[in-house]
């Protein structure tokens, strides 16, 4: 008789691979979201796409604008669910007045890079970047390969 393996759930909600591609990230922040009841069910649901989000600071506030949280069809008879809306983000006030710090004065961006739950709660790991130029991303790519193929030999002999 076989056993059956038992798969622990994954806090991870949705990663965005995109991101670590186009940035280099120089540090990372956990932040919470301001969600509706139809955004937490389909992020139960696993439907988040944070490829082509952005993160922006506005009046001392951060925001999460063009994640989608597809919502689920049974979800609410009532609303009409926005995929798209933009979506506060929740931090400290000092840790928003650094990020202002870095990207008004020191030219870095504010990227989504994944959404898990922590103790029942959704939260958004942001990370501080700035832009790699199309030269750093052959360099990484380079070492990527390079690392892949020296495993191969450790492996082999």
């Amino acid at each position: 008789m076989s056993k059956k393996k038992s798969k622990a759930p994954s806090n991870t909600i949705a990663t965005n691979r995109v991101a670590r591609h186009d940035y280099s990230i120089e540090d990372e922040i956990e932040v919470g979201m301001v969600l509706e009841g139809w955004e937490v069910k389909g992020l139960r649901n696993g439907s988040l796409q944070l490829k082509e989000s952005y993160v922006m600071v506005k009046n001392g506030e951060i925001w999460l604008i063009g994640a989608h949280i597809s919502p689920l069809a049974s979800a609410s008879t009532h609303i009409k669910p926005s995929p798209t809306r933009t979506r506060k983000l929740l931090a400290h006030r000092r840790e928003i007045d650094r990020l202002v710090g870095m990207v008004e004065r020191k030219g870095y961006t504010l990227v989504a890079l994944s959404a898990y739950w922590s103790r029942g709660r959704a939260k958004l790991k942001l990370g501080i970047a700035k832009g790699k130029k199309a030269h750093d991303k052959r360099a990484t790519i380079k070492d990527r390969d390079w690392k892949r193929d020296q495993a191969r030999m450790l492996k082999s002999s």
